[in-house]
């Protein structure tokens, strides 16, 4: 999974999002190391500082947790991942309803709509 960053928003933010992906995907699995922080601020071209501060917050949100002399894990507690994935899912899922209200169309049309497109990818 590359690092989608875009200029039109802080990048901490997009960090922290797509760190949050990260997890919920299994990129990063349940109770792995994750990589340095210099080693991720390299990889995603951000300043190693941006990165330590995403990262210290999704430590602050429980995401992910330290040991002093063995680095960043992700947590092992799967309630934490499953809340933090429905939370992403309801905002996906209101973003999307806001922008298919702004189409025009209802809560059934857009049902309808989904159920369409699903059975034409079969």
């Amino acid at each position: 999974m590359n690092w989608d960053l875009k200029s039109d928003r802080p990048i901490y933010f997009q960090l922290i999002e797509q760190i949050e992906l990260r997890i919920i995907s299994g990129i990063y699995p349940l109770g792995s190391r994750l990589p340095s922080v210099r080693d991720m601020a390299t990889e995603a071209a951000v300043n190693p500082n941006t990165m330590q501060r995403a990262l210290a917050e999704l430590e602050n949100q429980g995401l992910l947790y330290s040991q002093r002399t063995s680095g960043r894990f992700v947590t092992e507690d799967e309630e934490v991942i499953k809340t933090m994935k429905y939370s992403l899912a309801q905002n996906i899922i209101k973003e999307f309803m806001e922008k298919m209200r702004s189409l025009g169309y209802d809560f059934r049309q857009t049902i309808t709509l989904l159920e369409q497109i699903e059975e034409e990818k079969k």
